[in-house]
C-alpha cells in the first residue's frame, strides 16, 4: 500500500483529502507545517508526498527544499498544493524541487493520475 504524506494546515483540506486517498487504498500520513513534514519525511520516508505551500512555522518552498536536498529522501516526489495559480507559481513551486503541480481547490480526478502518474502506476 502506497504511503502518502500530506502536508496541509487547513484541517478541512486535511480531512477531505486524506479520506478520499484512503478510500483509494493509499496510507496517509498527515503534517499540519512545513517542520513537522519534513521530520515525517525523515522518518516516514513515504513514497510521494503532497505539499501545501503556504505553510505555517516553514513555508512549503523551504520544506521541499530540505527535503529535496537530503540523500535519504530526495527521491520523494513532491506534488505542490497551492491557491496560487498566477503565472509562474508553477515554475517557482518546481524550482523548490517539487516533481508536479496542482491547484486547489483540488480536483480529485486530476490529482489522483498525478499521484498514479509519479507512483508508476
Amino acid at each position: 500500500m502506497p504511503k502518502i504524506l500530506l502536508i496541509e494546515d487547513n484541517e478541512m483540506n486535511r480531512d477531505m483529502l486524506s479520506r478520499r486517498l484512503e478510500r483509494r487504498g493509499l496510507q496517509v500520513l498527515i503534517a499540519v507545517d512545513g517542520e513537522q513534514g519534513v521530520a515525517m519525511a525523515q522518518a516516514e520516508v513515504p513514497d510521494l508526498i503532497l505539499m501545501d505551500m503556504s505553510l505555517p512555522v516553514l513555508d512549503g518552498w523551504s520544506a521541499t527544499r530540505q527535503i529535496k536536498a537530503a540523500p535519504e529522501t530526495s527521491t520523494i516526489p513532491i506534488i505542490a498544493l497551492t491557491a496560487h495559480a498566477m503565472s509562474g507559481d508553477r515554475d517557482k513551486c518546481l524550482e523548490a524541487g517539487c516533481d508536479d503541480y496542482d491547484t486547489k481547490p483540488v480536483e480529485f480526478t486530476r490529482l489522483l493520475s498525478k499521484i498514479q502518474a509519479l507512483l508508476g502506476n
